[in-house]
């Protein structure tokens, strides 16, 4: 897996979800399928009367979500920006030549007055896959987006005691040379050995 088959699972996935947040600071959501794909970004057009073009006008941060058939969830997180005014014409033309279904909904040239287009250049991409099993989760970056640390960690105050092992939902910790250490890209997140350790040697990043 890599940041570019995952773009291009949220081609296949179609529709997705872009949460923003509003000027009060709540979250909003909504579903996007005005979206044309680069091997190594995103563009995708708005109406710039939506708030939702207010709010990435005005703070730009966005997070992409799609679920495949698959059991896989991928998640993009990043700032999206306007495309250069020379280019909006252009990428318009290209994702209403993709998606037909727009011209019913901006037909004509309406649509370049209301519409403004949007790229996602540097962002992370968290991909989840609950199909398998063990589980896997990986994270990768598009341009120069930063990686988030999340997860647990296990401390060298480990008494190597099993318990964590115990309770593990996916058997991902190894217990060698009196220390247990988590598989990162088995673990569920699901906070179950920070809950049984009876010396607090596990650390949540």
């Amino acid at each position: 897996m890599d940041a570019q088959t995952c773009l291009k699972k949220l081609e296949y996935v179609g529709v997705l979800a872009f949460a923003t947040v509003d000027k009060n600071g709540a979250p909003q959501i909504r579903n996007i399928s005005a979206i044309h794909y680069e091997p190594d970004r995103m563009i995708f057009f708005t109406a710039r009367g939506k708030a939702f073009c207010e709010e990435l006008l005005t703070d730009g941060r966005v997070q992409v979500l799609g679920y495949t058939k698959f059991k896989e969830m991928i998640r993009l997180s990043a700032k999206a920006v306007p495309v250069s005014e020379s280019e909006q014409e252009k990428w318009i033309n290209v994702i209403f030549s993709e998606q037909p279904y727009l011209s019913n909904v901006y037909p004509g040239d309406t649509r370049k007055l209301a519409g403004i287009v949007f790229e996602i250049k540097d962002a992370e991409i968290e991909y989840f896959n609950l199909g398998v099993n063990p589980i896997f989760r990986e994270s990768y970056t598009v341009g120069v987006g930063n990686l988030t640390q999340k997860g647990y960690v296990i401390s060298e105050k480990c008494i190597a005691c099993g318990n964590c092992l115990k309770n593990c939902p996916q058997s991902c910790i190894d217990i060698a040379d009196k220390k247990a250490v988590i598989r990162p890209g088995n673990c569920l997140h699901c906070g179950n050995c920070l809950a049984v350790c009876p010396v607090g040697a596990v650390e949540k990043r």
